[in-house]
């Protein structure tokens, strides 16, 4: 009809628009940001990685009870992210399937999404402090931004209810998630779990993460 008509029109007019705004931004942003992070020194990469944890942890506390690795670990994750920052630009495609691959995993890991938010918001801050650029500083904010998304996207599609029961470690609620399930998908659901091109099994899951009640 024709309101759904002026609403689709609406919505394309806006994609261009937006699309137009962004066209070259990319290339400039790659640059500042590749400027910035070659210039940092090993007192300013050792700042930005105790700084990160320190906002986030301040901005959302119960954040510490999901970061229990030691400073080395804590350290490379956040060297991992700088460095995923400078590739989103580099090589979308292959981000994208390597970040959803990392989003299947946090599944398993039962993180809860409510605090990418906060991390992201946190690592930005820190960025800020540490350079007058704003097209770095917009780059990072920007790439940062979109992997945090695609990580939630996959890890509230990843979550279903039999992985949800495989993290309790609970053989009855793993045997109520499953019987939800059509009989003719049931091992399917046991055996494998899809978002986009990415994959992983929860009876492999189960294993490796020790829920072996759930295993057996």
């Amino acid at each position: 009809d024709g309101e759904h008509e002026i609403a689709w029109g609406w919505l394309w007019e806006n994609v261009e628009r937006m699309l137009k705004n962004l066209m070259g931004k990319p290339q400039v942003q790659e640059k500042a940001l590749e400027r910035l992070i070659m210039s940092l020194t090993e007192d300013a990469v050792n700042y930005l990685r105790r700084e990160v944890y320190k906002r986030f942890f301040a901005l959302a506390p119960a954040g510490q009870d999901y970061f229990k690795q030691s400073t080395t670990r804590l350290y490379w994750i956040a060297d991992k992210i700088v460095e995923m920052t400078i590739e989103m630009y580099r090589e979308p495609k292959k981000m994208v399937e390597d970040i959803s691959a990392l989003g299947l995993r946090h599944v398993g890991y039962a993180i809860p999404t409510e605090f990418f938010a906060p991390f992201v918001s946190g690592a930005v801050e820190v960025v800020r402090t540490m350079t007058t650029d704003e097209n770095a500083e917009d780059a990072f904010r920007w790439s940062l931004t979109l992997i945090s998304k695609i990580l939630v996207r996959t890890i509230l599609e990843g979550s279903t209810i039999v992985m949800k029961a495989i993290n309790t470690n609970q053989e009855k609620a793993l045997k109520k998630a499953i019987s939800v399930s059509p009989r003719g998908k049931r091992a399917m659901e046991l055996l494998n779990i899809a978002v986009g091109t990415q994959s992983i099994s929860p009876l492999y899951w189960s294993i490796e993460s020790g829920s072996l009640n759930c295993a057996r």
